[in-house]
């Protein structure tokens, strides 16, 4: 179980996102939980002067559903990194193993496919309580974590093209 502060980081590690563009999926499924981490990954990306302009957000119904929504953005947008953002509740039948494996290996599938940063933001917890303390919570929130990623790949890959 993690006990790390999700929006904790050094803010001068971060490079500007000024003239970065981002997508970000968002999961319909347990919104409550997602719209959180939405607002935070947006907000964060702001944070780093990101602006409306250059943030576009999409939703899919469930996260199963992310890989495919990403793979839309990379295709259709004009955009540096796509933040996947979902959560996945372990229940009582092997559901969960599924979902998750099938996701994380979408987006890892993705990275290498488009030769971009697609940023698995995906919670995947024991219970609900446990989603809403990553979603903004006592352990902050997943979402700043992805944004703070999605800058720091997209100044990554502009390291080599200079």
């Amino acid at each position: 179980m993690a006990t790390k502060d999700l929006s904790q980081y050094d803010i001068n590690s971060v490079p500007s996102a000024e003239n970065m563009r981002f997508g970000v999926v968002v999961a319909e499924w347990n919104f409550e939980v997602t719209s959180a981490l939405a607002n935070g990954a947006i907000d964060t990306l702001k944070k780093h002067d990101a602006t409306d302009n250059n943030i576009f957000v999409k939703y899919v119904p469930g996260t199963f559903e992310l890989p495919l929504g990403g793979q839309f953005f990379a295709e259709h947008e004009n955009v540096d990194a796509i933040i996947l953002l979902g959560c996945v509740i372990q229940g009582e039948t092997r559901h969960f193993d599924y979902i998750c494996e099938a996701v994380a290996q979408g987006t890892k599938d993705l990275n290498l496919k488009y030769n971009k940063p697609f940023i698995f933001g995906v919670l995947t917890t024991n219970n609900q309580q446990q989603a809403i303390d990553r979603a903004g919570g006592k352990h902050g929130n997943k979402g700043d974590e992805a944004a703070v990623t999605a800058i720091k790949m997209v100044e990554f890959k502009k390291s080599f093209l200079q």
